[in-house]
């Protein structure tokens, strides 16, 4: 008998392809979805054994004529994820209702479902940063893109109050994401990239100024979260399997941004060098300056695995993005 494959959507994203690479390295089969011009064209992964390729398009003809081959999952880390995209209408087509297809699909063919939701639905935290899921309905976003996450989590909830529902789910709202092969995402790319090619090139990088009274010019504070981390626990939601929810995945710690860029400069080996610019006027008001994610759900579920530190988090993609220059 053939062996069911694992669908990875986003599988030629940064999070989707590191994905991809630690299931090949498992011995895990998959069917990696996207855009199909997207994986010859991301140089930084061109080493990546991706398997069977499928463009994104394709995929939906595929559900709609019911051609798929058996799977043994779908982990769908597949969008539209550029927070200053303001096209509501393209962002519910790529962050909703693709992603409705493709529960429905896992719902009625009693697949597992893994998917990539956002910490971005949280706004300006007046919530906390806490997964409780009676808090959700609650939330607003700050911005088109969060609330297209934010509409997908509602949705899910919904559908499984009514029955219709994958045998196991999870969603996992993404902090601040890091790591090698990243470079695609241009000005989405973390500050890690942003500042490795700044030192690299002038031998001094840039941070935002502060704008709001109290907090100190690159002390606005993130829960950065190593992509390889990341890896770890989508693949225990799968083995677990995590019987449902929607979880925080950060490391549990907000750090600044100085603290992120100095962690650049020490991993170089260069002195600190650091200019301060002003926050565009088109994002100020939108500006998240503190994000932490609570961990507890997670850790109640079952992970006890500790998350890499910033400094060898940073420390570690330095090396590779030196090693591929």
């Amino acid at each position: 008998m053939t062996p069911k494959k694992l669908l990875v959507t986003g599988a030629a994203g940064f999070i989707g392809t590191r994905f991809v690479a630690s299931c090949r390295a498992r011995g895990i089969d998959v069917i990696a979805v996207d855009c199909a011009e997207h994986f010859p064209a991301r140089s930084e992964h061109s080493t990546i054994d991706y398997g069977e390729i499928l463009d994104r398009d394709v995929l939906l003809e595929k559900i709609q004529a019911n051609t798929l081959p058996p799977l043994a999952g779908i982990v769908h880390l597949g969008a539209c994820t550029d927070t200053t995209e303001m096209r509501v209408d393209y962002l519910t087509k790529l962050n909703l209702e693709y992603s409705k297809t493709l529960w429905s699909y896992a719902a009625k063919h009693r697949l597992f479902f893994v998917y990539a939701s956002s910490a971005a639905t949280y706004g300006d935290g007046a919530f906390g940063y806490v997964d409780d899921e009676a808090l959700i309905p609650k939330l607003q976003p700050l911005n088109p893109y969060g609330e297209s996450k934010q509409a997908f989590d509602l949705w899910v909830l919904a559908q499984e109050r009514a029955g219709l529902h994958p045998p196991a789910w999870s969603g996992f709202k993404f902090f601040n994401v890091y790591g090698y092969g990243e470079r695609h995402k241009g000005k989405m790319s973390s500050v890690v990239i942003q500042a490795f090619d700044q030192i690299c090139t002038t031998g001094k990088t840039r941070l935002f100024r502060s704008h709001r009274a109290g907090i100190a010019d690159g002390h606005q504070s993130r829960d950065f979260i190593y992509v390889e981390d990341v890896v770890q626990v989508l693949h225990f939601a799968l083995e677990t399997p995590l019987a449902r929810g929607i979880y925080n995945l950060g490391t549990g710690h907000a750090r600044t941004f100085l603290d992120l860029v100095r962690a650049v400069f020490a991993a170089l080996g260069k002195p600190e060098q650091i200019d301060f610019v002003d926050t565009p006027e088109a994002i100020r008001e939108r500006y998240q300056y503190f994000t932490e994610a609570s961990m507890q759900r997670l850790r109640d579920a079952g992970y006890r695995t500790p998350f890499t530190s910033l400094e060898d988090g940073v420390r570690a993609y330095v090396a590779e993005l030196q090693k591929n220059s």
